[in-house]
């Protein structure tokens, strides 16, 4: 399963001095980007990457199970100073054979209406 995997930098995890922002960049950000390069190696990132301007990600992760994507997610290092938005994602065949069901009772409530 695919899912869109939003992660951001939580406004109180913001470097406030020159060490503070080296600190940050070896232990949080160096080591993740690393992390996210062997996955996308390893075909479990198929798209995004860091987002310009900000200190963030978007990213489509594949995942075999949640468990195996709240692994993935916990073992980035910045994961902690995060705020993480998770969307599974579904396929455009399965939304159309959901909407199939539902045009079929419009059309017949449709139908009864006129």
């Amino acid at each position: 399963m695919q899912y869109l995997v939003e992660m951001e930098l939580s406004s109180n995890s913001r470097s406030k001095t020159a060490q503070e922002g080296v600190v940050f960049i070896e232990r949080y950000v160096l080591p993740t980007l690393e992390l996210c390069n062997k996955l996308q190696d390893e075909k479990k990132i198929i798209a995004g990457g860091p987002v310009l301007c900000s200190v963030q990600f978007a990213l489509i992760i594949e995942a075999n199970s949640d468990q195996e994507l709240d692994g993935f997610i916990e073992s980035f290092h910045s994961w902690p100073l995060m705020e993480t938005t998770v969307t599974p994602l579904t396929n455009f065949n399965g939304r159309e054979h959901a909407a199939r069901p539902r045009l079929e009772r419009l059309k017949s409530m449709a139908q009864t209406v006129a």
